[in-house]
């Protein structure tokens, strides 16, 4: 058996996965550069909305797999994020505050009429996975976030610029995760770092950051079929 990589190198070959990001998807650079439409756009949040409701699923069931106290403790901050807790409404009411400035009427957002199949698909996998997997394996899934603060950085820099139909306050998503992200990131991956401790298991954590990885950039091909080449599912059915 080959020796394990030292903490050092695991987390060098964890952070070279960055080369699969959907920052480098041509959907993702022709939004950044200002080159999608309005009905695009609106698209690209309306499924992205799919995504975000589905995190707290995501996150209640790695809580409800893991039996470490002090992880739940730091983990379940996540679901608060994304829910709300007390005068914070969360990133799902910020998200549908985005919509709307985007020009989506939010019950359209809720009814997720306008969800891809092939979103839908991607992201119940990923909640699938969450809820079948160890609990260590789910977190190591969730190491996507290493990669997150440029795009929400290029959003907030690009976007304004780009397109100035949206309304300012629908950027406050954005704004509110880069500080989330940085923090949730120190502690998924101190705990991958951890306890994938032989080559077997730090090679299986590779795999399942791909697994991650291929769902966020499976996303963005539904989504430049339907929105940029203009070929919606069942488009060529009469």
């Amino acid at each position: 058996m080959e020796k394990p990589w030292s903490r050092s190198e695991f987390e060098a070959k964890l952070r070279e996965m960055e080369r699969f990001y959907h920052i480098h998807h041509e959907f993702q650079q022709r939004m950044d550069s200002g080159q999608l439409d309005r009905d695009a756009i609106q698209g690209w949040v309306a499924n992205r909305y799919y995504y975000q409701i589905s995190i707290p699923r995501k996150d209640g069931a790695i809580l409800a797999n893991c039996p470490d106290r002090e992880v739940r403790r730091l983990w379940i901050q996540r679901l608060l994020d994304h829910d709300g807790r007390g005068d914070d409404p969360g990133g799902i009411e910020a998200w549908l505050r985005l919509g709307e400035a985007v020009g989506l009427e939010r019950g359209e957002l809720e009814s997720e009429c306008r969800v891809l199949p092939g979103v839908r698909f991607a992201v119940d996998a990923y909640v699938n996975f969450a809820r079948q997997a160890t609990w260590q394996e789910a977190v190591s899934a969730s190491l996507t976030e290493l990669f997150a603060p440029t795009i929400h950085r290029r959003r907030l820099d690009n976007w304004p610029k780009h397109y100035p139909w949206i309304r300012p306050e629908g950027y406050d998503y954005f704004r509110k995760r880069l500080g989330e992200v940085r923090r949730d990131v120190q502690h998924g991956l101190q705990v991958t770092l951890d306890l994938f401790e032989t080559r077997p298991q730090q090679e299986r954590a590779l795999e399942i950051l791909k697994f991650k990885l291929d769902v966020l950039w499976s996303m963005l091909d539904a989504m430049w079929l339907a929105y940029v080449e203009k070929r919606p599912p069942y488009s060529n059915l009469s």
